[in-house]
């Protein structure tokens, strides 16, 4: 599925890029594992290769869906209505299926709130994280401008 030195994006993490895929033997067993350096903790992570179908883990996003996302950034409606604990557990529940088009929203929405009101200390955490998860993303896409990345900011 995924090739040494590919891209890739791990919900909740950020970006990271295959290092390796090894095989290891754990409890008589022998399974291939992908070897994963996540770019934002510097962190190794193992996954093993049978599991990565079944995970959120994908490639990095294209340039021609970047500008989607882009459009959706600029121009989607947030929703202001919502407590902040429904809002908390929908953009949870958004970053964590690892969508580009999500977590943009995400960070959108709360950007947008942040300029009317201070945020709770949870959403100032969770916008601080979902930025620094979308700009790791961004960074490593193929095509992308400096402008384009200077418009998630």
């Amino acid at each position: 599925m995924f090739q040494i030195g590919d891209n890739i994006v791990y919900p909740m993490h950020g970006t990271g890029i295959i290092e390796a895929i090894e095989e290891k033997e754990i409890s008589d067993r022998k399974e291939q594992y992908y070897v994963i350096k996540m770019s934002i903790s510097h962190m190794k992570v193992m996954i093993p290769t049978r599991k990565m179908s079944k995970s959120s883990i994908r490639p990095v996003t294209n340039i021609l869906a970047l500008k989607n996302v882009l459009h959706i950034f600029q121009h989607g409606k947030s929703d202001h209505l919502l407590s902040w604990k429904e809002r908390y557990t929908i953009n949870t529940n958004k970053l964590k299926t690892g969508n580009i088009q999500e977590g943009a929203e995400v960070v959108r929405d709360l950007m947008r709130m942040k300029k009317e009101k201070a945020l709770n200390a949870t959403e100032k955490k969770m916008l601080e994280h979902a930025h620094e998860y979308l700009l790791s993303e961004l960074e490593v896409i193929e095509g992308i401008t400096d402008n384009q990345i200077q418009s998630f900011c």
